[in-house]
């Protein structure tokens, strides 16, 4: 042992801190970031005794969060916390001095921090040779003067320290901590214990490193002669060129910088555009094939000449044909056609200065949006092009990125241009409404330049860096959700709602379209099998529950396989596919409809609600309990719901003498409202009115018609107010047998969106207040004959007069 070791007393455990990426050795001043928890546990319970010890030794795995006793190294050194700072992210910051190397005996506790019980190494007495001592410090010195001198990093200072050391252990652990090493190979140098045989690891260690660093200055002594070589090899290319100019003859390279200067003249770029196409090109011409730039400034000339600066295709301006196409391939729709032969009708009278709408379709999923762009493109003799917007979040990939980076492109919007090689095509925008955000920018806020038809014609990709015509283009943007796309965007573009298809829609469209579309895939033929209007009505009822057709399909194409596999097996006779067959094939009904009221009740109205997937009919149920005039929701109901509910109670109680409700109920009774369908959120204003008639139904103990179906917002004075959705809640009223609805007047003007085969079915009824509400949907007579029979009636009102019915 020499002077310099101190003689430290190792307590009979000590706090473990596992370290990454380092092995701290005996002697070693340094600092260490601690960050994970049990770390920082380990250190506050060495700065709480009185020695300030601990034990660190090395982890196998630098990327390990946890690790376990298998994954730490055994031997280690024993340090002492010099000074201790907290840090304001959380981590701790210590000054450590390593004292003498240690190895882990045993772990006493492992949560939650670790304790070990160290024994420590002492240092090897055996004697070595003077002269072969000598000569080993020596050799590891000229070693690492010369790492020095190619230059790894190391600071000369060290030589100085070195210069003092004279034990062969201490300047092994000198060194190797100095040098960047592998964690293993420092690790193997620590365990290590005969100073000797410790500082013959760290000379092979150093040989080595010389040769790595000595290959590395060989390495780039090679690239810059090489790069002299190109530069000597460019000066003569120029020398070689000129010569061939003077003589007549014409390189390669001369023929594709002359095809590409027409591709340029020829491309009918607008006049600064091909201005800058031209700077850019003489840019290329006085550069060496072989550079970096050359390459960039080739590729963007090439975008530049590829884009169809003036190139256009003829639209179909038939209005005839247009019709026949579009009505070939969806059915309904009608609005959405409207605007289309409308725009071609225009453009057949005014030709020039016509810019191209900017419409944005919105709907449920599986209506048919984005397959409307493709028949609207066939229909005008246009391009199609779709461009898919759901999740992404880049600006860049609207825009394009600047040319200084590598790799760069243009974005999605040019690059549909230079694939299409028109400027007027339709382009569909899908699902514009998914668009994300994130720190690369707001693609949102990028599509406001492209579809502002005020300023798309002076479209500027930050790739191309010059201005691109898009006025001409027909963009078509596809949503669900009409309230996430962002309002300025909104204001841009011509909404149309494209409602869900009812289930006579479905069956016409699925015997014109998805039947034989499914047969052809499957297999099958009309011989083989045959869908009855019955057998596709029961399947559209019971096994799909959508606004659109892509369940309906997939269900389609479920029968025809099952056919099929019945051919297969043997089975000749052709299928008919009625109600019992789909139920065969198929199983049990996936979905079924409530049954209809077989009487009047008191205190259960029908209602009408929207859904995605369509019209629905929705029983409100109301009981009352002894109570104090208390209120109960249930139903999993939104907050405006619960406050129709709230302004319906309202009303109750403040017009009770009209309405013929004992004084004292409220105060003996307490009410619970109910709406069936527990698992599914239900929200919205317009089962105010069903509300309403269902609670003072239950309070004047007065049954509803169970033939009549309601909708509409109420307020606290008893108006009835408009509510959407009118064409899909009276088809479901029909659906389920009921002929007579109550709509508020201002709906009055949404009856004519229903087809007119199914309006001849429905009595429309209108009001204006919640008495004429009541007069029509209670049985007064039987009111009459529970009152008669002994029933309490209370304090009975004079029930309103019923309100005019309007058959529409």
């Amino acid at each position: 042992m020499t002077t310099e070791d101190k003689k430290i007393e190792i307590p009979e455990s000590l706090p473990l801190l596992p370290v990454r990426d380092i092995v701290v050795f005996p002697y070693m001043i340094l600092p260490l970031y601690v960050g994970r928890e049990s770390s920082i546990k380990a250190v506050e319970d060495a700065l709480s005794k009185s020695n300030r010890l601990i034990f660190l030794a090395s982890q196998k795995e630098i990327t390990e969060e946890n690790p376990t006793k298998d994954s730490i190294y055994k031997t280690g050194t024993v340090a002492t916390i010099i000074r201790m700072r907290k840090l304001s992210d959380g981590r701790v910051k210590i000054l450590i001095q390593g004292e003498a190397k240690g190895e882990i005996l045993e772990y006493k506790q492992t949560s939650p921090n670790f304790e070990v019980k160290v024994k420590k190494l002492e240092q090897s007495t055996v004697e070595v040779p003077v002269v072969e001592k000598e000569a080993l410090i020596r050799n590891a010195k000229e070693l690492l003067e010369k790492i020095i001198a190619l230059g790894n990093g190391l600071s000369p200072d060290i030589l100085l320290v070195l210069d003092d050391v004279s034990e062969p252990g201490r300047l092994a652990d000198l060194i190797a901590s100095n040098l960047v090493l592998k964690v293993s190979d420092c690790q193997k140098v620590l365990e290590t214990h005969d100073p000797k045989d410790r500082l013959e690891l760290v000379n092979e260690i150093l040989v080595k490193e010389l040769d790595l660093l000595q290959m590395q200055a060989k390495i780039r002594s090679t690239a810059k002669d090489e790069m002299s070589k190109s530069q000597k090899e460019y000066f003569l290319r120029e020398q070689m060129r000129a010569i061939k100019n003077e003589l007549g003859e014409s390189d390669s390279k001369s023929e594709e910088m002359d095809e590409l200067r027409n591709k340029i003249m020829n491309a009918g770029m607008p006049e600064d555009v091909q201005t800058e196409a031209i700077k850019q090109f003489n840019r290329l011409e006085r550069m060496h094939p072989d550079a970096s730039e050359a390459s960039m400034i080739r590729t963007y000339l090439d975008w530049m000449t590829d884009l169809p600066w003036n190139k256009s295709t003829e639209d179909s301006l038939e209005l005839e044909n247009a019709q026949k196409i579009l009505d070939e391939d969806h059915y309904d729709l009608e609005k959405v056609k409207d605007r289309i032969l409308e725009f071609l009708a225009v453009r057949k009278i005014k030709d020039k200065d016509m810019k191209g709408p900017i419409l944005c379709f919105v709907g449920p999923p599986g209506v048919g949006k984005t397959s409307l762009g493709r028949s609207i493109a066939k229909a005008m003799g246009r391009e199609y092009f779709r461009i898919a917007l759901g999740g992404v979040k880049d600006e860049a990939e609207i825009r394009g990125h600047r040319r200084t980076y590598v790799g760069a492109m243009p974005g999605k919007v040019v690059q549909a241009l230079k694939q299409v090689k028109t400027n007027n095509p339709v382009v569909v925008l899908d699902e514009i409404d998914k668009l994300g955000s994130d720190f690369r920018g707001d693609p949102s806020a990028a599509m406001l330049e492209v579809l502002d038809p005020e300023q798309n014609a002076t479209f500027r990709d930050n790739y191309l860096n010059v201005d691109f015509d898009l006025s001409n283009v027909l963009f078509i943007a596809t949503a669900n959700v009409y309230e996430n796309v962002p309002p300025a965007l909104r204001d841009r573009m011509e909404t149309i709602q494209i409602s869900g298809y009812t289930n006579n829609d479905k069956v016409l469209i699925a015997k014109k379209h998805l039947v034989q579309r499914q047969k052809d895939q499957n297999g099958v033929t009309d011989e083989q099998i045959e869908f009855t209007d019955e057998g596709l009505a029961y399947l559209i009822s019971h096994y799909t529950k959508e606004a659109g057709l892509r369940n309906l399909e997939r269900e389609i194409g479920s029968v025809c396989r099952k056919v099929a596999k019945k051919l297969v097996t043997g089975h000749t006779e052709k299928v008919v596919v009625t109600d019992s067959v789909v139920n065969e094939l198929l199983g049990a009904p996936r979905f079924l409809k409530d049954e209809r009221l077989k009487e009047n009740q008191v205190g259960i109205t029908t209602g009408l609600a929207w859904t995605q997937a369509g019209g629905e009919v929705l029983y409100v149920e109301a009981l009352k309990m002894n109570g104090k005039g208390g209120l109960t929701l249930t139903g999993q109901l939104g907050d405006v719901m619960k406050e129709s509910a709230q302004a319906a109670m309202s009303y109750a109680r403040a017009r009770y003498e009209e309405l013929g409700i004992e004084e004292d109920w409220f105060q003996k009774n307490e009410v619970h409202v109910h709406l069936p369908a527990g698992a599914i959120p239900k929200d919205g204003p317009s089962a105010g009115v069903t509300m309403a008639t269902t609670m003072i139904s239950l309070m004047t103990d007065t049954p509803v018609r169970k033939d009549i179906a309601m909708t509409g917002e109420i307020t606290l004075s008893g108006r009835v107010l408009p509510v959407g959705g009118i064409k899909e809640k009276a088809l479901a009223a029909l659906t389920y047998g009921i002929n007579t609805v109550i709509l508020p007047v201002a709906n009055q003007k949404d009856v004519q969106d229903i087809p007119e085969e199914f309006k001849q079915k429905l009595n429309f009824v209108f009001v204006e207040n919640l008495d004429e509400v009541f007069a029509l949907a209670f049985d007064k007579s039987g009111a009459q004959t529970k009152k008669a029979s002994g029933a309490k009636g209370g304090k009975k009102g004079k029930l309103p007069a019923a309100a005019s019915s309007t058959a529409a």
